[in-house]
């Protein structure tokens, strides 16, 4: 039975592609191996599959005990199957902080980094001389999770490492960094055929802080006003995901890409302190501008 690779729930560019790019590599070494996704990816994810040449992999919807499989992107259980733990998982290949939970019947490999993204994991593991020798598509692949999770670069995650990279990767391709980017990040923008629902769980994660349960949600974009236009229903439809999921409070950031800051939706007082105490800003209506933050794992999730 062939390993089954995926990254977390919501996939994005480095989920999608980086369990892809794993499948591959394994495969060429004699062991079988299928890319999965956990949804649908985000547009970014799709103009990049199609750009390089690659079909959406199949959603994957279930696990059992009789799979063995490979974690990409993610070590936190909330952002996997419910029976993750009673499957058979070999490898772990994430670039995230060690959250726990996840348990196995034996030892396996597992590759946590701080590095930008899981492909630049990935590109340390196979090293500067097998990534010369890459198949364009792949290479191609590992430069789009790169981009996307530096924001080209613009992230507070992105190492010195990561450029290295992604300019070793860009050159092999014979790829302008900036013009590729920009084409990305266009795709990632045109979110005008979502719902509201979606919009908020595009790119969201559920995490507990301080005991309190959230889904924080990002949205990067270079057209933030597309999203900003629809605020009055965005807002109803983030009271109306909190209720029905239990939680505490939906946490959503746009994020400009280009001027480097987010804008906080405000729903309610409790959204309004955290925006005041934790971020230290000063709330005026339902949205407040956070200059500066683009990254949830660096800038948002450590001061909740």
């Amino acid at each position: 039975m062939a390993l089954k690779i995926f990254g977390h729930r919501s996939p994005d560019t480095d989920a999608t592609a980086s369990a892809i790019v794993w499948a591959w590599y394994l495969s060429q070494q004699g062991i079988e191996s299928t890319p999965y996704v956990l949804g649908t990816p985000n547009t970014e994810a799709l103009f990049v599959l199609k750009h390089w040449g690659y079909n959406v992999p199949e959603i994957l919807t279930s696990v059992s005990a009789e799979d063995e499989v490979v974690i990409v992107d993610t070590n936190n259980p909330e952002e996997l199957f419910d029976n993750i733990n009673e499957t058979g998982v070999v490898q772990i290949i994430d670039h995230h902080k060690l959250v726990g939970g996840i348990q196995t019947a034996a030892p396996i490999d597992i590759t946590i980094k701080p590095l930008a993204s899981t492909a630049s994991v990935m590109y340390l593991m196979m090293g500067v001389d097998e990534v010369s020798d890459l198949p364009n598509e792949i290479a191609g692949l590992m430069l789009s999770c790169i981009i996307s999770d530096t924001l080209e670069f613009r992230s507070p995650t992105t190492t010195e490492d990561d450029k290295a990279m992604a300019q070793h990767l860009a050159h092999k391709l014979d790829i302008d960094i900036n013009e590729y980017a920009t084409k990305m990040f266009e795709a990632k923008s045109d979110i005008s055929v979502f719902s509201d629902e979606e919009l908020i769980k595009m790119d969201s994660k559920k995490y507990e802080a301080s005991g309190n349960k959230y889904r924080v949600s990002v949205l990067e974009t270079t057209a933030p006003n597309i999203i900003l236009d629809r605020k009055d229903s965005i807002l109803a439809t983030m009271e109306q995901v909190k209720a029905r999921e239990e939680l505490d409070d939906v946490l959503l950031f746009v994020i400009d890409i280009l001027k480097e800051e987010a804008t906080l939706f405000v729903p309610n007082n409790a959204v309004k302190i955290i925006a005041e105490t934790k971020f230290n800003a000063i709330v005026n209506g339902d949205l407040v501008v956070l200059p500066g933050v683009v990254s949830r794992k660096k800038q948002i999730i450590p001061v909740l």
